[in-house]
């Protein structure tokens, strides 16, 4: 199948984050591609960094990353956060380690990250991009795939015999594969909606909070968190409820918004100079999920990235499971020969279980990082479990599977569910935290399969 790769054409649509990196792995196999996006060339413009929403970089988006030779330069300006920094509603700081000592995730910008897949993929001969173009329509019936050029209104038809889907949540060529029979979607929103505002730098052009961590205020069913900018900002997200009690419909003008903010965020307001502008400046918006099967069509169509597994971003594993869609489907190219006739519908079949549980993983997270962070028995079972970890390295606790290694996440959703059978007994112990031959013996059991309850 090698051999005749070069008269071989692929189409992606959709040129963000996974677009764009598997634009690049298609590629370097010498694929042509063709590249369809809705919106703008954004290497137009220029990245001027700072503002956008940044995404949390771990072991799965790295290895994808060094696959697509820019390791190095995304680096450069990615910041190490080995950790969360809790703020209590007094303003009190507490910092809890992610993995062990040396591990971290890392805060790196939306826009700059895809302005150098972009770059990459666009310095390809065989690579060739079409912006501005909205994809209407995707023919099942003979390998067509319809667009509209927005600027000039004009409709066209593109032969599409592999046809990569990587354009997002509300994915075009995803809603033509749901109207066929047998074609299983749903979609969840939070009742919690979320909005973009700043941290921007002091004076000096330094970051006024630590910029080593990942900032949250949790505050039960709503929170605060930031994220460190190479240019000295942090990019905060405010996720809050609808409606209800305390919501966004509750923040009805400057009063209310600081007064919210003096109540709830006091030690943050301070560093937020720009706060009214942002709030009213940026859009409340909100955070679905989206399941779907089969993630493919006749063998020709795969959805990849957000078009597949649209998750929740309380994992920060968006862009690294679209990112291991890509690592996934390039090693079985090779596994399988290059025929997509059968890596297709093998990497729908395998990989679906995996979409699904790291969606679950996430809404779980939701509810550790909003609620629990401040609970001191959550707090124990991370200082036992840790501790475990040390005495006994196979054992590994569920946020270092997701996070540090390349773990199935349906094995890891797997482990979360046995974890919590291990802990709820744990912690049921008299006074767990130093009782470590309780806790031992408790283990043992739970690993001999003792303890189904």
């Amino acid at each position: 199948m090698e051999s005749n790769q070069t008269s071989k054409k692929a189409i992606v649509v959709g040129a963000g984050l996974v677009g764009s990196l598997w634009a690049v792995f298609l590629a370097r196999r010498g694929y042509q591609v063709e590249v369809y996006e809705r919106r703008s060339d954004m290497r137009a413009a220029g990245y001027t960094g700072g503002r956008s929403i940044n995404l949390a970089m771990s072991e799965r988006g790295w290895k994808a990353i060094e696959k697509a030779g820019i390791r190095e330069k995304i680096e450069k300006v990615a910041i190490p956060m080995p950790g969360r920094m809790i703020h209590s509603v007094e303003g009190e700081l507490s910092f809890q380690p992610y993995g062990k000592a040396g591990e971290a995730i890392y805060s790196v910008s939306r826009g700059g990250l895809n302005l150098e897949l972009l770059s990459i993929a666009g310095s390809f001969p065989n690579v060739q991009f079409f912006f501005d173009h909205r994809c209407l329509d995707a023919d099942l019936e003979r390998p067509v795939l319809t667009f509209e050029d927005t600027g000039t209104g004009a409709v066209k038809t593109v032969e599409a015999p592999l046809v990569f889907a990587a354009d997002g949540a509300f994915s075009a060529v995803r809603y033509a594969i749901q109207k066929t029979d047998r074609f299983n979607y749903n979609q969840f929103y939070l009742e919690h909606g979320y909005k973009e505002l700043s941290i921007p730098p002091d004076a000096n052009g330094r970051h006024r909070i630590d910029p080593s961590a990942l900032h949250i205020w949790p505050r039960g069913n709503f929170m605060l968190i930031a994220l460190p900018n190479a240019d000295g900002s942090f990019t905060c997200t405010l996720f809050l409820p609808f409606e209800g009690e305390v919501s966004f419909e509750k923040l009805t003008g400057n009063d209310a918004v600081n007064a919210f903010f003096k109540k709830y965020f006091a030690d943050a307001l301070p560093h937020m100079p720009t706060l009214l502008d942002d709030f009213w400046g940026n859009p409340t918006s909100s955070l679905v999920t989206v399941k779907c099967a089969p993630w493919q069509w006749q063998n020709r169509i795969l959805l990849i990235g957000d078009a597949a597994h649209a998750i929740v971003p309380f994992y920060g594993q968006g862009m690294n499971a679209g990112f291991e869609d890509c690592t996934i489907l390039d090693a079985m190219h090779d596994e399988l020969d290059g025929d997509w006739s059968r890596i297709i519908p093998q990497f729908a079949r395998e990989r679906q279980p995996d979409g699904d549980a790291i969606a679950e993983l996430a809404q779980r997270n939701f509810i550790e990082m909003r609620d629990l962070v401040g609970d001191p028995q959550f707090l124990l079972r991370k200082k036992i479990a840790a501790r475990l970890h040390e005495r006994h390295p196979d054992f590994l606790p569920v946020y270092s599977m997701v996070t540090f290694s390349n773990t199935p996440y349906h094995v890891a959703l797997e482990e979360d569910d046995a974890q919590n059978r291990l802990f709820e007994r744990v912690l049921r112990l008299e006074d767990a935290e130093h009782n470590w031959d309780g806790v031992e013996e408790v283990f043992g059991q739970w690993l001999n399969g003792k303890l189904n309850s």
